[in-house]
């Protein structure tokens, strides 16, 4: 469905993404792990055209785009299959819950605002928000208003949903309520790439684990077998770090 071969990424003189090779079926959950500044969000951010990267190829549905030499046009297709939820929201402050989902489909897509309406009710009905339509983005929780971005990308309808640490701006108790909708998703077979430090949740959730450091992939495989029997050290000693907090 997605392929990205030999992704390279630099800021100045810092080599982000030094040949990322990765590869993303339909209907798969891949799971991207790595300490900060390993480049695991520079890398989904390049795959979404967010950031520009300096060389590499990205096979989607067929077609070939090299990195450093792609069209307005050919950004503007990909991402007409693609949705991306942030880790901070990025919702409009003066924009009801509502609003804020159907701004894409009625401005970005030109639909028409009753069709817009419907699919926006419908989306925020599936993570659980059907009564909060009315409300602002100060009216609700964080763990609210990250499943508002979540429903803005879903009423998108796109083929792959994109995540950058989606529960790292979260207290602990509104965490789950997060990962609950996106466990949801995964059981629907939603074709998803997740940057997230949630290792628990990776490893149930996911089909594929990543795990990133320095800008290049250390370890990746079986979710379970990599978080729960790593075969480099790299990775063992980032986990444990982890199983220690």
């Amino acid at each position: 469905m997605l392929s990205v071969r030999n992704i390279q990424k630099s800021f100045g003189a810092l080599e982000v993404l030094k040949g990322i090779d990765l590869k993303v079926e339909q209907g798969d959950v891949v799971a991207i792990l790595g300490p900060s500044g390993s480049g695991k969000t520079t890398l989904l951010r390049c795959m979404n055209f967010l950031e520009t990267a300096d060389g590499g190829e990205l096979i989607f549905d067929g077609e070939t785009y090299a990195f450093g030499h792609v069209h307005k046009r050919d950004i503007a297709k990909i991402r007409q299959k693609t949705a991306f939820v942030f880790q901070n929201y990025n919702l409009f402050l003066n924009k009801t819950a509502l609003q804020n989902v159907t701004e894409g489909l009625i401005v970005g897509r030109k639909m028409p605002k009753a069709q817009a309406m419907e699919i926006g009710k419908k989306a925020l009905a599936k993570v659980g928000l059907a009564d909060r339509v009315d409300f602002y983005p100060d009216q609700l929780s964080g763990g609210q208003q990250q499943r508002v971005a979540i429903a803005r990308a879903l009423a998108l309808h796109p083929d792959i949903l994109c995540f950058d640490e989606p529960t790292s701006a979260l207290d602990p108790e509104l965490t789950g309520e997060v990962l609950r909708v996106i466990r949801e998703l995964a059981e629907q077979r939603t074709t998803m790439i997740i940057v997230t430090h949630e290792m628990a949740f990776a490893r149930d959730v996911a089909d594929q684990v990543i795990f990133m450091d320095g800008g290049v992939i250390v370890e990746q495989g079986d979710a379970h077998q990599v978080i729960e029997h790593p075969r480099e050290e790299r990775t063992r000693q980032f986990l444990a770090r982890y199983s220690e907090g």
